[in-house]
């Protein structure tokens, strides 16, 4: 009996989570080039007004466009996902890549290094670069990326130990594969699968990372656009005009829906035992 992959469109989960995350991705883009009016621009008499047609999603307390301002804040929310995701996946699996390949003393040094870098959440780790340096964006992609090495780590270090004694690794050595030709060329590529999965799971927690550290005054400094920030000032107005808090709480709400969909499909998809 012959057997297919899945097309990724005919697997719902993954198009709705891709439909989603490229609107995300299409309104950063365009809000690099086009913004209904300027984000950072202050009317105090138009401030804290509802949705209209001046203000398709209404003002903040400055009188500045929610929709400008959401919009702009995408690409924050993109850049400290990429960003962090990036700093966490890329020492991470380099990590786990000699933990599990070489073992020994080695694996054990850097298991001990992964245990004690969990002992540090991203908020913890933020507080401690604030104490030192200025807080801002760049904080918050540190902190949430170093977060992220301990999930990474083991992850690739699992997947180097599953494969570093198979047949095809086994007769790539008695070939006289060295040790880089053998990680690079045999092992690596087939331990991509899980971590492509693990770094789509991990953007949306980056994007409610950087959206609470913003909030906690960690992230993203005034006036620069971000959803946590916009939550932060919304809640002393909710009030006069609870429109403020609903809209960057949606997007929030939205581009982790989108993104949390996209990495479940990409996992059912990537997954060979899923075929028909």
């Amino acid at each position: 009996m012959n057997r297919r992959r899945l097309h990724p469109f005919r697997h719902v989960t993954f198009t709705l989570g891709f439909a989603i995350s490229a609107l995300l991705v299409f309104t950063a883009a365009l809000s690099l080039i086009y913004t209904p009016q300027d984000p950072l621009q202050m009317s105090i008499a138009s401030r804290l007004q509802g949705p209209s047609p001046d203000h398709w999603l209404g003002t903040d307390q400055f009188g500045r466009d929610l929709l400008s301002r959401i919009m702009r804040g995408a690409v924050t929310s993109i850049s400290v996902g990429v960003i962090a995701v990036g700093i966490g996946m890329g020492i991470g699996v380099l990590l786990g890549m000699f933990s599990g390949y070489f073992g020994g003393w080695l694996d054990e040094a850097f298991m001990r290094l992964i245990d004690a870098v969990q002992g540090f959440p991203a908020i913890l780790s933020a507080l401690l670069f604030a104490a030192i340096f200025t807080p801002g964006i760049a904080i918050s992609m540190v902190a949430i990326g170093i977060a992220f090495i301990p999930v990474f780590a083991r992850l690739a270090r699992g997947s180097f130990l599953e494969l570093r004694d198979r047949e095809f690794v086994l007769a790539a050595r008695a070939l006289g594969a060295g040790d880089a030709v053998l990680i690079l060329r045999h092992i690596f590529p087939n331990s991509l699968s899980p971590l492509i999965v693990q770094a789509t799971i991990s953007f949306p927690v980056a994007v409610l990372a950087e959206a609470a550290l913003s909030y906690l005054g960690l992230g993203t400094q005034p006036p620069h656009p971000s959803w946590g920030l916009m939550l932060k000032d919304a809640q002393n107005f909710l009030g006069l005009s609870p429109w403020y808090a609903v809209f960057p709480g949606t997007a929030i709400a939205l581009t982790v829906l989108g993104l949390n969909l996209l990495g479940d499909g990409l996992r059912d998809l990537l997954d060979p035992r899923l075929k028909y």
